[in-house]
């Protein structure tokens, strides 16, 4: 037989062998811990400082974002130059075989991990006896910066030698100083950085201004920041009698680097390696900002950190962490002008989609925001509410590269997380806020529970709900967060399973559904303890769970190890 015969028969035998292989994943662990948590080196450089002209720093170099720039190109470049690119889509990179998200420098799992009680989830990102108290003595706290760029105005006070940024109020009195702290212990329980924010009360006696201060504003030169322009801040905040309102945010830890991009990787940070867009953690952020209307969510409202492993040491390894802040923006921020204010969450600023439908239908489409009205008595919270919240549609204030490339599976990633907060933790989390008239608290509390319940239901619909996978003797259990939380018609739910083994055809298997989601079904050894390899194709099973509300399938690959060990699951995969 000529050779070239024979090398084509193995060829076909090859390839043959590897279809018929049902392995998709490897008899391994899934990874748990991102290595972008390792401390790096980065080149040391100059960073001469008025007090130290002779300073070097060994951290990646400082970013400064453009808000116009910012805002121009993802409406306008960025666009028109992805059309003519030939850009895939795909699924988010950073996931692991369990279909999670390992922690990170961006993300840490928190509530979706493990059990968080309700004091917890209100504590967010402040150990106890690390915020601000009330009603501090006269000139204690030192104002020694203006609060640059960003809706709220502020400043930064200096107590005790720690640093806190203050944000006050504008025209909606309590609404943006209790959505900064309120919206951070929300991100934060959820697994993002967010940092500790409180609102604390305070007599203008307690600031001592710092001389010959500036401030820069989004736009236009900067401007002083003196008694005038404190006055200024303070006039629209909220009060209790002589005591002002504002919100404290704790000075986050480690070296300030500006913000974080939606899109690419930073080039002198080696441990970043994921194009941001294609990180699931990135667009998954685009539930829980729809959750909150954190339309604002722009790489300005982030910050990156560097983390030093030993901060006395300038020359110190480190990583970079990834935050989220001033969220002051959710629950119904209004601009000056009613008619962008009306839009906010429905619509990019300048949304050319939806040009083109009402220029080809000549306005005859009803958009939400025609109909939007405030809430009487709940006026501070502007349009805000749930009625006209449509979790899939929801849009930030203009367009946001990672958002842009969420995919059914990366929403359907945040949802389970959101579905986590129980309205005990809704409702832990909105005290923070510390609202003047408890109607404020309860009506946001019974919104946000509301939108929760909109969010679950559009993407439990999709994918399946069904997660917390376990092995448990002879058996499988997994928690349905679908009918755990309710959303979906109890009698909507009618288990079904099907086994498949090496060898066999698939088979049925019983689900049981339990109380408080759980469900369990059967699935003994069928291999003997010696025998095949452990990671064999001999071993390999995969089992397909629906719950029958009309998701699509849970699959779990797993390989049956023995009756002595048992079955070890290796993947989870939503269909």
């Amino acid at each position: 037989m000529p050779a070239r015969l024979l090398l084509a028969g193995a060829t076909v035998s090859l390839l043959a062998c590897a279809h018929d292989d049902p392995r998709r994943f490897k008899l391994a662990a899934p990874v748990l811990r991102d290595q972008d948590l390792d401390f790096v080196s980065v080149p040391c450089r100059p960073d001469p400082s008025k007090k130290d002209p002779n300073r070097i720093a060994c951290a990646p170099k400082d970013y400064e974002s453009s808000f116009a720039w910012d805002g121009a190109d993802n409406t306008i470049f960025r666009p028109v130059s992805k059309f003519f690119q030939v850009t895939p889509g795909g699924e988010a990179v950073n996931v692991n075989a369990f279909d999670e998200v390992p922690d990170s420098s961006w993300f840490e799992n928190r509530i979706g991990a493990r059990d968080i009680d309700p004091e917890e989830a209100a504590r967010g990102y402040c150990p106890a006896g690390t915020e601000l108290t009330d009603d501090p003595p006269d000139g204690s706290w030192y104002v020694d910066h203006g609060k640059d760029n960003g809706a709220n105005p502020g400043f930064r006070v200096v107590v005790k030698g720690t640093k806190f940024m203050l944000k006050t109020d504008d025209i909606q009195v309590e609404r943006a100083t209790a959505a900064t702290a309120i919206a951070s212990r929300l991100y934060y329980a959820a697994g993002w950085w967010a940092p500790c924010d409180a609102v604390v009360y305070f007599k203008r006696t307690a600031l001592k201004l710092a001389p010959g201060l500036t401030v820069k504003a989004n736009v236009g030169p900067a401007r002083p920041f003196d008694e005038e322009a404190l006055t200024a801040v303070l006039a629209r905040t909220g009060r209790r009698g002589e005591l002002y309102r504002a919100t404290a945010s704790r000075w986050l830890p480690g070296r300030t680097l500006g913000p974080f991009t939606y899109a690419g990787v930073r080039d002198d940070d080696p441990s970043d390696v994921i194009p941001h867009e294609d990180r699931r953690d990135l667009r998954g952020a685009r539930v829980i900002a729809a959750w909150l209307n954190h339309f604002d969510a722009r790489e300005q409202n982030t910050m990156s950190t560097w983390m030093p492993e030993n901060p006395d040491n300038p020359k110190s390894q480190g990583y970079v962490r990834h935050w989220y802040i001033d969220l002051g923006d959710c629950f119904g921020s209004e601009w000056d002008i009613d008619a962008f204010s009306r839009r906010l969450g429905h619509t990019f600023v300048l949304d050319f989609g939806h040009i083109s439908e009402d220029f080809i239908t000549l306005g005859a489409k009803k958009r939400p925001w025609e109909t939007s009205q405030r809430t009487p008595g709940a006026e501070i919270f502007g349009y805000f509410n749930s009625y006209d919240f449509d979790p899939h549609a929801w849009k930030s204030e203009y367009p946001n590269p990672a958002f842009g490339r969420m995919t059914e599976h990366d929403a359907a990633w945040a949802a389970r997380i959101i579905a986590r907060f129980t309205p005990e933790h809704v409702a832990a989390a909105v005290r923070v806020g510390n609202f003047t008239n408890p109607a404020h608290t309860e009506w946001l509390t019974k919104v946000l529970i509301e939108r929760q319940r909109l969010i679950l239901r559009r993407y439990f619909s999709k994918l399946s709900p069904i997660t917390d996978v376990s092995v448990e003797g002879k058996s499988i259990c997994a928690v349905d967060l679908a009918r755990r939380t309710g959303v979906l018609p109890a009698d909507s739910f009618k288990y079904s399973g099907m086994v498949s083994r090496v060898g066999n055809a698939p088979s049925p298997i019983p689900v049981t559904p339990e109380a408080n989601g759980r469900v369990c079904f059967p699935l003994p050894s069928m291999i003997p303890n010696e025998g095949p390899p452990d990671g064999g194709p001999e071993r390999y099973v995969v089992v397909k769970i629906k719950n029958g509300t009309g998701s699509g399938a849970l699959v779990l690959h797993l390989y049956d190890l023995g009756p002595t060990r048992g079955m070890r699951l290796a993947g989870i995969e939503r269909e």
